[in-house]
């Protein structure tokens, strides 16, 4: 709703918005940070060792994650300006640069708080990464590969 609003409003002012990833080689890109919890996590019942645990789960699907977080993430993601590598999953304790970093705030409540995916692009459909999210970190089995399988084919027709 907020993207549509905001084009509406900038068509009122001749202005041209873009949700790119990177539109400019020498700045930072766009990102749409997703902060994300659980129930466990809030309570930090689990502790680091839940946020690990999630971590390992998320290393694992990093490229089907990242097949789904944005076209043109590549141009982003490049290890440079606070980002984390398309290649490698990292993640760490107040790590900007990390793909997906845990608040120092987190690590000092012994992991009772929330973790940060800085890997999603501007340009996401957040409904897919909500969705990638839960089914990576709290299903036992997956049910995500008709999304990422129907999400592929939709990104192919937009480069026809």
């Amino acid at each position: 709703m907020s993207k549509y609003i905001l084009a509406r409003v900038a068509e009122d002012y001749n202005v041209d918005v873009s949700f790119a990833p990177k539109l400019f080689p020498d700045w930072n890109g766009s990102g749409c940070h997703t902060n994300y919890s659980t129930k466990t996590l809030r309570e930090g019942t689990g502790g680091m060792e839940y946020i690990e645990a999630m971590c390992e789960k998320l290393a694992e699907k990093h490229k089907m994650h990242l097949d789904c977080y944005g076209t043109g993430n590549e141009d982003r993601l490049t290890g440079k300006h606070e980002t984390s590598s398309m290649d490698t999953f990292s993640s760490g304790i107040g790590n900007r640069a990390a793909s997906v970093r845990i608040p120092t705030s987190t690590a000092n409540a012994n992991g009772a708080g929330y973790i940060e995916d800085r890997r999603p692009a501007s340009n996401i459909d957040g409904y897919v990464v909500g969705a990638l999210l839960v089914d990576t970190t709290l299903l036992t089995e997956s049910l995500a590969e008709p999304l990422v399988e129907s999400y592929r084919a939709w990104i192919q027709t937009l480069d026809e």
